[in-house]
């Protein structure tokens, strides 16, 4: 396994752009007590590791927090309490193990079938000490497991259409896939219309944010209609909803 302290991996003699600290107000309201010194950790590690081994671009780093970690923290509210995750494509760990660290809670479990991406998130959960993580390598597609998970997460996997066939079987009945998106979900959704009726399956489009945030757009595709959601970091691990 490889370390990432600095001159063991190269990270720490690249120079990077700095990473900008995030609003503690607003990190507040979507990652845990206690547990926003992890996802600082892990964007250093992004900024310097993930740099180094073409996982992001160096022009992402100053960016890292707006547009990557809490952008993905804003599905937290989206998933119930003690849920099980499984986050398809994870890449560097966006949105899983962002989920997982701000969400200790939550049982992540991260599919990716590269093994460069494998083994940097393999190095990362052990370097952050994140116990509530399993990294699995495979293709979403590829489905053999018989485990299902309440929640089902993508973040620019594929379109819907194709994703619901990848990700479907995933899902447990009462849980729900979501599929971050931008402003290109409605269109999705009403593309994926054959696909959705297939699998007898509705979607829509909902929001996340918190003041002084960005929006976080999600296509959420429930195998339950009156399936509820909710969390917060107030609610100490304790459900608002139903399964995500």
């Amino acid at each position: 396994m490889a370390d990432f302290r600095s001159g063991a991996g190269g990270a720490g003699d690249v120079s990077r752009e700095t990473v900008p600290a995030p609003d503690p107000a607003v990190a507040a309201e979507v990652v845990a007590p206690g547990r926003l010194n992890i996802l600082e950790r892990y964007a250093g590690l992004l900024a310097t590791e993930g740099v180094v081994r073409g996982l992001i671009g160096p022009r992402e780093v100053p960016r890292l927090w707006d547009r990557h970690l809490l952008n993905c923290a804003l599905l937290g509210p989206l998933v119930s309490a003690d849920a099980t995750v499984a986050d398809l494509g994870s890449g560097a760990g966006l949105p899983g193990l962002v989920l997982a660290i701000a969400r200790p809670d939550l049982r992540v479990t991260l599919v990716e079938p590269m093994a460069r991406l494998v083994a940097f998130l393999e190095e990362a959960v052990a370097e952050l000490g994140v116990g509530n993580v399993e990294v699995v390598r495979g293709r979403a597609e590829d489905r053999s497991e018989p485990q299902r998970f309440d929640a089902v997460t993508a973040r620019a996997l594929a379109p819907l259409s194709r994703l619901l066939g990848w990700a479907m079987p995933w899902v447990a009945e009462g849980g729900s896939l979501l599929a971050m998106k931008g402003s290109s979900a409605r269109d999705e959704i009403e593309s994926a219309s054959a696909e959705l009726r297939r699998w007898g399956v509705g979607a829509a489009v909902v929001t996340s944010s918190v003041p002084g945030s960005s929006v976080t757009t999600v296509v959420r595709v429930v195998r339950d209609p009156s399936a509820g959601i909710g969390w917060s970091p107030s609610s100490h691990g304790r459900s608002r909803g139903g399964r995500a």
